[in-house]
């Protein structure tokens, strides 16, 4: 399985030139295999991407921004949906791949499956 990585190689905007920075160094530190796909030389790759970026997730303008990413076909998510995984140890999950042995999120998720831990509210036994 690809990650395709959907970006605008000549973007006026040094917001989304950072947010594709940040996305592809993350994949890189984590040693994922990407393929980034340039938007802004291929028109193809546009509106592909504009296609197949769910209705939900697009914006009031209906016109989704750069970075966006996809396994392969299916839609994973844009730059905020991608660090809110970051945020919770959940890269891996939300990019629909198996974590490598020994990761942070491969440890919580073996954590997990070994001990379930219920939420108690304060005071309880």
């Amino acid at each position: 399985m690809v990650i395709k990585v959907f970006l605008a190689s000549s973007s006026g905007s040094t917001a989304i030139k950072k947010k594709q920075q940040d996305v592809l160094g993350l994949l890189e530190a984590l040693k994922v295999n990407y393929m980034q796909v340039d938007i802004a030389t291929n028109e193809e790759n546009r509106a592909w991407m504009r296609e197949n970026v769910p209705g939900e997730k697009k914006p009031a303008n209906g016109i989704p921004l750069p970075p966006q990413i996809f396994n392969e076909e299916n839609y994973c998510g844009d730059y905020e949906t991608f660090f809110d995984a970051k945020e919770d140890n959940q890269v891996f999950a939300f990019l629909g791949l198996s974590p490598p042995t020994g990761l942070k999120e491969a440890l919580l998720v073996e954590t997990a499956a070994v001990f379930r831990v219920e939420k108690t509210p304060l005071g309880s036994p």
